[in-house]
């Protein structure tokens, strides 16, 4: 296999096993699940099994349902949030008031223009 299709499994065993979490979490059985999402019952047996990959729209439509994000769905523990370091500080901007977030913001805008003009220039 190459390693894209190594990838695509990856990815899709990962929303298998977040979809089958969310029914378990909300206490719901295959039935009521495929009720509450709007889909057939066969196909949230096929998507536990990781048999089959929801459309963009299921997928919306489940993370919509239960107020979850899709990448969360479909990503693992990680692999789309910034480094622990980063996320500290994120969270330290979010408790700035106004003013203070949009001076921080100018100054990740100047730091990003800056990398990137680096980058294009050699």
């Amino acid at each position: 296999m190459n390693d894209t299709g190594n990838y695509q499994g990856m990815f899709w065993m990962s929303f298998s096993t977040r979809f089958l979490q969310l029914r378990k979490q909300h206490r719901l059985t295959q039935p009521q699940m495929a009720d509450k999402v709007g889909i057939h019952l066969t196909q949230v047996r096929r998507y536990e099994s990781g048999e089959a990959q929801p459309s963009l729209d299921i997928l919306k439509r489940i993370a919509v349902t239960f107020n979850v994000s899709a990448d969360w769905l479909i990503f693992e523990e990680g692999e789309r949030e910034p480094q622990d370091e980063l996320k500290l500080k994120f969270e330290a901007v979010k408790q700035m008031d106004e003013e203070e977030q949009k001076s921080v913001t100018s100054i990740l805008d100047a730091m990003i223009l800056k990398h990137q003009a680096k980058r294009l220039l050699g």
